[in-house]
């Protein structure tokens, strides 16, 4: 063995100390970027706070749904909650035994078929004797 190979395979305690600075640079980078991602998210959500109730019905969010997203930490996303409320909202209304549906929904104006012969049939029958 040469005095050079013995050289090489020594180990270098300085690299590990680098490596550790470079982690904890792009650590501090990722949440840097992820606070500056936030807050351009929540100017964008602000403007959301100047729609009108039916405005704001349109895209499937409440006045409540802005005020809860504000008050999420600032290190948080507040499109992130505003993106999920809507989307529970769309899916409830596409359900067809969806908890909003049952909500919203109102009573047939059409007679329906009880079995007791005063059905939608017998309805149209009676119409065309009459006739």
């Amino acid at each position: 063995m040469t005095a050079l190979t013995y050289i090489r395979t020594l180990p270098r305690p300085g690299l590990r100390g680098v490596r550790a600075i470079a982690t904890a640079i792009g650590a501090v980078a990722m949440h840097a970027r992820r606070l500056a991602e936030a807050v351009k998210h929540r100017r964008e959500a602000a403007m959301l706070a100047g729609f009108n109730d039916r405005m704001l019905s349109d895209i499937g969010l409440t006045r409540g749904d802005v005020a809860d997203a504000y008050s999420e930490p600032l290190w948080r996303d507040p499109t992130a909650l505003l993106a999920r409320r809507a989307g529970e909202r769309q899916t409830a209304r596409r359900r067809p035994g969806g908890r909003l549906r049952r909500l919203l929904s109102a009573p047939s104006l059409v007679p329906t078929d009880d079995g007791d012969g005063t059905g939608v049939k017998d309805h149209a029958r009676r119409a065309a004797r009459s006739a």
